[in-house]
């Protein structure tokens, strides 16, 4: 058997006490996520090419036909990560399937962990997309310009994913009913996020700006006000743009929002431009709240991090070990 993807569990049509109704099966499908299905989707792919390829059994594969692909992945030098995944694949398969705690991980993790090792060895670290501080932030919001749709709707999307401290998914489920004026600022309803699976819902306050090309609630007027003139007042926040700056149907997708934060990042002559993704505005927004002295826990709360999350910490740490840092103020 090689059929790896993930999907709800089968029935059997012919037993009713084992039947789902197409609607059950639908929202199992749906619980989930797209990405995940996409990444899994591919994991699978290369997990089955590579047993096809060695008369291997898929399923049930054995501890060794892992180890031994875990160890391939290795010598194509595949982020740890990504391998981490790999294994999660073929574990999640194979409990659908019916084969529960199958494979055995204890070789995969141990050869995974020499890989860790002899990658930290070679000077090989994990990479990360450059925070955008608040000086990285205006220098790109100053190349979007204000006088176009593209200029306006960027500024938003700059704006917002730093503010809100957002997530790429976040900002391209943004519809413009989300928004809402306050006395205080700006709410934002996230309807469902990555550790909000159960779609509860969060509002996050964004307080007037200081600055007024960088005021959340200046720059999100203006560009509901551009498109109200259009005739959207309501539907995608974020809406596709083609080049002659007229506003197309639909909102921009994840993958559009990550390419435009690296496209405003070159244009604005960036130290690394390319490196620039859109978690990049994520990865600011605490950033900046670690050198004001804001608490860890608002940080946290107001960025939907997880109470157990460590996320946070790594954007937090790099503020305290210079303002903390045992060196300061000794006399050297």
């Amino acid at each position: 058997m090689t059929d790896l993807e993930p999907r709800p569990a089968e029935v059997a049509a012919h037993d009713p006490n084992t039947v789902l109704s197409s609607a059950a099966l639908d929202r199992l499908d749906r619980s989930i996520p797209a990405n995940t299905k996409t990444a899994y989707r591919r994991q699978a792919r290369d997990f089955v090419a590579w047993c096809e390829e060695r008369g291997r059994d898929t399923l049930p594969a054995s501890a060794q036909t892992l180890a031994d692909y875990v160890s391939h992945l290795c010598d194509q030098d595949k982020a740890p990560s990504t391998i981490e995944q790999a294994i999660a694949t073929v574990r999640v398969a194979h409990r659908q399937q019916g084969y529960k705690d199958q494979p055995d991980t204890e070789a995969a993790l141990r050869i995974l962990k020499t890989h860790k090792r002899d990658r930290a060895k070679a000077g090989k670290r994990k990479r990360k997309a450059p925070p955008v501080t608040l000086d990285v932030l205006r220098a790109m919001v100053d190349v979007a310009n204000p006088a176009t749709l593209a200029g306006r709707r960027d500024r938003v999307m700059l704006i917002l994913g730093f503010a809100m401290m957002a997530r790429r998914s976040e900002l391209a489920a943004l519809r413009i009913e989300d928004v809402a004026f306050t006395d205080d600022g700006l709410t934002v309803l996230i309807r469902a996020s990555k550790t909000d699976q159960e779609a509860a819902g969060a509002e996050v306050n964004i307080p007037h700006g200081v600055h007024p090309d960088t005021d959340p609630v200046r720059v999100v007027r203006a560009w509901l006000d551009s498109l109200a003139e259009h005739g959207h007042t309501a539907g995608p926040l974020l809406r596709h743009i083609n080049r002659w700056d007229q506003l197309q149907p639909g909102g921009m997708s994840g993958a559009a929002i990550n390419e435009r934060v690296r496209k405003l990042a070159v244009e604005a002559g960036l130290p690394n431009a390319v490196a620039f993704t859109a978690h990049g505005l994520r990865a600011g927004g605490p950033t900046e709240a670690a050198k004001a002295g804001q608490p860890v826990s608002f940080i946290a709360d107001h960025g939907r991090w997880s109470k157990t999350s460590p996320q946070v910490l790594e954007y937090i740490r790099p503020v305290d070990k210079w303002r903390d840092n045992p060196m300061r103020g000794i006399g050297l």
